[in-house]
């Protein structure tokens, strides 16, 4: 299932040829809810062994247009972990310290250590879409931007830091709704971003700097996965597989511990008094 959801090195990717609607036959939410909680049962135990373990980290980027649920899908995908091990970051405009640092800096620094998990809303990858369809950058330093992510996430990798990217894909007519509904909403309407109607005019700029960078950034060791989401709920449970799928393949156990019998039975008697 997961195949048809994930991009191959250098193949051609129009971003056309994914449904926004899709749900992998799926006909509702009730359809996908007991393998959604068996898996988050499975994740949870993952991340126990990540943590104990301590020889692997995730690190999980959500890019997506405006109103494509990254912050819900972080949080009904994620919430479920312990916080000991797992924190998300978001990525606004950067500061003035930031920018005076190369682009990798500000993401780089909160990449996760080994034994934890870190979910990035939005990332690096901003630095090659953004500033390219706001003509910020040439195509020509996009192009060395995207050399210079290839390179960092192959660092990452060989450091045990696994990257796990997904792109939440809406249509222009869901973003839209979205939009009406926060203003509608007073519970909603503090999301608002006068500036997220201003971006909608370069949708299809949007569309060519992403499939530009998921040509370029899309390897064996670190697909990008292209996530309908649409409809939520499909959204969190294709996600929920995803990263389920991806840490499985990590081998994870827990740290063997080798005790000295004398003192293993000194500690088993003391118990036995106690007891």
């Amino acid at each position: 299932m997961l195949e048809h959801y994930r991009l191959h090195k250098d193949e051609e990717i129009m971003l056309d040829r994914f449904n926004p609607d899709d749900t992998a036959g799926f006909k509702r939410k009730e359809d996908v809810r007991d393998a959604f909680e068996q898996m988050e049962r499975k994740l949870r135990e993952l991340q126990s062994k990540l943590f104990a373990s301590k020889t692997d980290a995730v690190l999980i980027l959500f890019q997506g247009m405006d109103c494509s649920g990254k912050d819900g899908v972080i949080k009904k995908v994620l919430s479920n972990l312990n916080p000991q091990g797992f924190r998300a970051e978001s990525f606004k405009k950067p500061t003035v310290e930031e920018s005076a640092h190369d682009f990798l800096w500000r993401t780089h620094k909160v990449v996760p250590a080994k034994g934890y998990i870190t979910a990035f809303n939005r990332s690096y990858y901003e630095d090659v879409l953004i500033t390219r369809v706001h003509k910020l950058i040439t195509d020509e330093e996009a192009a060395k931007r995207l050399k210079h992510i290839r390179h960092f996430e192959e660092l990452l990798l060989d450091s045990r830091v696994h990257v796990i990217k997904i792109f939440l894909h809406i249509s222009p007519g869901f973003q839209l709704e979205k939009i009406r509904e926060r203003l509608e909403d007073p519970e909603k309407l503090w999301k608002f971003d006068p500036s997220d109607l201003q971006e909608r005019l370069y949708w299809d700029r949007y569309k060519e700097a992403y499939e530009d960078a998921f040509k370029h950034t899309s390897t064996a060791q670190s697909p990008w996965y292209v996530v309908p989401a649409n409809e939520r709920w499909f959204r969190d449970y294709l996600v929920l597989r995803i990263i389920l799928s991806a840490m499985e393949k990590l081998d994870l156990s827990y740290p063997k511990v080798e005790l000295d019998e004398d003192i293993l039975l000194r500690v088993k008697s003391e118990l036995q008094k106690r007891s």
